[in-house]
């Protein structure tokens, strides 16, 4: 047979034909990985069929990193793979985000972080298990599972992406910092980069509410705070739309709700002043005065969907406690009063600084052409959206400029959007969309169009633009359209 005969009956052959069925994929023998099962899932409930594959690693002697694979039928493969995130500190395969992924044609992945649950109590006496969940789970299944698309299809996939939002938004940026050759574009949404500190702003912003323990400040005071926000920073961007654009140009003083004579429900005490006043300003070493990490954003309060409730006022002890009883002292019976803000603050960053993920050098990341998109909510209770600003700006000194960065990483920010999605501005979008036009086209995204919908109808549309532009009314039109919006500098 001619060579030219042989390259066209190898160009003939189906995909399929030149990889391994999925149930012999169990018989793989993996260094460190033991594939437990690998099966053909039918098409049922939206989903196509699939083969899932579910296999747990041992990078360590102590870890136990639990992790599934799922390969479309090569006919239905879009040729990618995306590597999904967690979030919270949980220990479980993130489903949800498998089957999105599956739905858009991507060979997907997502692993437990190497523990099982909620509780931080799997840290104790397992210092590798730390490390698995802080960083290494999510790098050790991004290399199995690329070589599982690999001999399933017979082919490595052409595009590897990562997506993930609050945790899995640190995974991603530890991604881009640790490990810059793993994926070719990264979704961080809403990253709790910069863990240790925010767990420190956890602790402060329940005790700036629980004074000696109690709570002062009773959530049906929420509502009545946001509506102020709104009504005296709603035009700060030059729009009256209900939204505050950028909370750093707030200037509302919770201290003009002070009740003037016996408190109610339509004002605040002093206590409550000074505790809404607190969470603002974030967290600050009492003897220096120095800012620790940025306060909640104004208008971040209460919003239907998402409130200070989860993370600071409902919590019967401070948000993430277990960090510092069995992650940082190994203390069970560690007591919240004892908080040294500087001293333990020092002591958690040189002890656990691997569980951040704040290098701004991301020059290995750049070189190798990968592309990061990161985006936020401006009214997330969650993670506070100020810290990612920063980040994204000090990612951007350290590269040299904006003209460095633009190239290969944008922040996009959502005025009136919650932790990760929710709230009362536009809050979804298509952002594994533009990561893989930027990344397959070379089309970098100067907007994204998000969407607000009530009730399952889609009632507002709006740009999100590269930080630090904004989306500015043209001047006619409704202003529930993105397209009487430019991107422009603010």
């Amino acid at each position: 047979m001619t060579r030219h005969l042989l390259r066209l009956c190898l160009v003939a052959l189906p995909a399929a034909a030149a990889g391994t069925q999925c149930d012999k994929l169990a018989a793989m023998t993996i260094p460190q990985v033991r594939i437990a099962a690998a099966a053909v899932v039918s098409a049922e409930g939206g989903l196509p069929e699939y083969c899932r594959v579910q296999a747990m690693a041992r990078p360590t002697a102590d870890s136990e990193i639990h992790f599934e694979v799922w390969l479309p039928a090569a006919a239905s493969w879009n040729g990618k793979f995306q590597g999904v995130g967690n979030g919270g500190y949980s220990g479980a395969i993130a489903t949800a985000a498998l089957k999105k992924a599956l739905q858009a044609g991507y060979a997907a992945a997502s692993h437990d972080t190497g523990h099982s649950g909620d509780n931080m109590m799997f840290a104790q006496g397992h210092p590798e298990k730390l490390r698995d969940y802080a960083y290494r789970a999510v790098h050790v299944m991004t290399e199995n599972a690329k070589l599982l698309v690999r001999v399933h299809y017979g082919r490595f996939a052409d595009r590897a992406y990562f997506v993930g939002c609050s945790a899995g938004g640190h995974q991603a940026l530890s991604e881009a910092q640790r490990y810059p050759d793993d994926y070719d574009g990264i979704v961080a949404g809403a990253p709790a980069n910069n863990r240790i500190r925010q767990t420190f702003a956890f602790l402060w912003s329940w005790m700036a509410t629980h004074p000696d323990g109690a709570l002062v400040l009773p959530g049906e005071k929420l509502p009545l705070i946001t509506k102020a926000v709104v009504d005296v920073c709603d035009t700060t961007d030059g729009l009256k739309d209900g939204l505050v654009g950028d909370p750093r140009k707030c200037g509302f003083d919770p201290a003009a709700l002070l009740c003037k004579g016996a408190g109610d429900g339509h004002c605040l005490t002093v206590g409550q002043v000074e505790a809404v006043r607190k969470v603002y300003e974030g967290v600050k070493d009492p003897k220096t005065g120095e800012r620790i990490f940025a306060g909640w954003p104004k208008g971040s309060e209460d919003f239907g969907d998402g409130s200070w409730r989860q993370y600071i006022l409902n919590p019967k002890e401070p948000m993430r406690a277990d960090f510092f009883r069995f992650f940082l002292f190994h203390d069970p019976n560690w007591d919240w009063r004892t908080i040294q803000w500087d001293r333990d603050l020092a002591y958690a960053e040189n002890k656990l600084g691997f569980m951040q993920a704040v290098d701004r050098n991301l020059a290995p990341f750049a070189r190798r052409g990968g592309k990061l998109l990161m985006y936020a909510g401006w009214s997330d209770p969650v993670v506070a959206p100020e810290d990612t600003v920063r980040y994204y700006e000090e990612v951007t000194a350290a590269m040299g400029g904006a003209h460095q960065t633009l190239p290969f990483a944008r922040l996009f920010m959502a005025p009136g959007m919650g932790h990760c999605s929710g709230g009362p501005g536009p809050n979804q979008f298509d952002a594994v969309g533009a990561l893989d036009q930027w990344v397959s086209a070379g089309r970098a995204p100067e907007q994204m169009v998000a969407t607000h919908a009530t009730k399952g109808t889609v009632d507002r549309t709006r740009p999100l633009c590269p930080y630090p532009q904004v989306a500015k009314y043209k001047g006619s039109g409704s202003i529930d359209e993105a397209a009487n919006f430019a991107c422009a500098a603010p």
